[in-house]
């Protein structure tokens, strides 16, 4: 029985990874008030920028520096686009993607098929051979880590600190942190730079750790369930820490039946995007309730995607 437990729910880290990264930068950005998604094209980006960077050097550490600094010149594209130029944030989001996935497989079509070495696990002396546990617990690579250290941090500083206490603001009522002396628009640039590096990090894993090559579109929508995660953690750290896993399951659930029933495999493939759309279903149906009864909108940041420009 744990012969086959403990390979599935390594399996289900791994894909969860990419969605808790993603998704965690994405619930900093919208908590300060901007809608950015494009985490798809960001993703792809990072994905690809990694890989390259990482074949290049030999150095897995500038593969990540690289996918980073790719997911945030993205992001600051679109925070010049929003929130200086006051774009749409919706159609710029869309248009971050499209720009994302085209240029990913322009500049990657070099490299698509060549393989590189994954990341390294951090196998700890000792810990890493103890049965279940040690697979479990010690047999990752630092961006699992990451992401599941992501949660906690994002949540103390969102409730603990008084940046987050400020950006939090900005969300709730821009006009209303702007009176009170708070910099605005540089408090939504900074999220949306962090968002655009944790984006970046999602895709750096894909091509790095969970198949650790280039092709193109290998996100396969994983930026779209990360957005959808933020809505299904209603706007809380430890919520989507939760989802992310629960959606990582029902990836790896499709693969293993798939295998197990014979039915066809684009059935199964449907699976997370069924899900999702079913969790946004039962959350819009909730949060409907809740406003017919006076009650709210289920966390959602009042000033969400709301356009600000300080006056004169």
């Amino acid at each position: 029985m744990m012969e086959l437990f403990v390979p599935i729910v390594v399996a289900v880290i791994s894909a969860a990874t990419p969605l808790l990264l993603a998704a965690s930068g994405e619930l900093v950005v919208e908590r300060a008030g901007v809608l950015n998604l494009g985490i798809e094209g960001m993703m792809l980006m990072g994905a690809m920028a990694g890989f390259a960077a990482t074949l290049l050097t030999g150095s897995h550490a500038a593969g990540l520096a690289a996918a980073v600094a790719a997911g945030m010149s993205m992001a600051l594209v679109f925070a010049f686009l929003t929130l200086t130029l006051s774009a749409n944030q919706v159609a710029s989001g869309l248009a971050l993607t499209i720009f994302g996935v085209g240029l990913s497989a322009l500049v990657g079509s070099a490299y698509v098929g060549q393989p590189i070495a994954p990341l390294p696990r951090l196998d700890v002396a000792g810990l890493s051979d103890l049965p279940v546990a040690g697979p479990l617990l010690f047999g990752h690579d630092a961006l699992v880590y990451l992401s599941v250290a992501a949660v906690p941090a994002i949540w103390w500083y969102l409730n603990r600190t008084r940046a987050g206490l400020r950006l939090r603001a900005v969300g709730e009522s821009a006009s209303a942190a702007h009176a009170l002396g708070h910099p605005v628009i540089a408090i939504r640039y900074r999220a949306c730079l962090f968002g655009g590096g944790m984006a970046g990090l999602a895709g750096a894993f894909l091509s790095l750790s969970y198949t650790p090559m280039w092709a193109e579109e290998m996100t396969a929508g994983r930026g779209w369930i990360a957005l959808a995660l933020v809505v299904f953690a209603t706007w809380r750290p430890w919520r989507l820490l939760i989802g992310a896993y629960l959606f990582g399951g029902v990836g790896i659930f499709q693969l293993h039946a798939q295998g197990a029933w014979g039915l066809p495999s684009e059935l199964f493939s449907m699976l997370p995007y069924v899900a999702t759309v079913l969790v946004l279903t039962v959350i819009s149906a909730r949060s409907m309730r809740q406003r017919a009864g006076g009650g709210g909108t289920s966390g959602a940041p009042a000033a969400l995607g709301k356009p600000f420009r300080p006056a004169g």
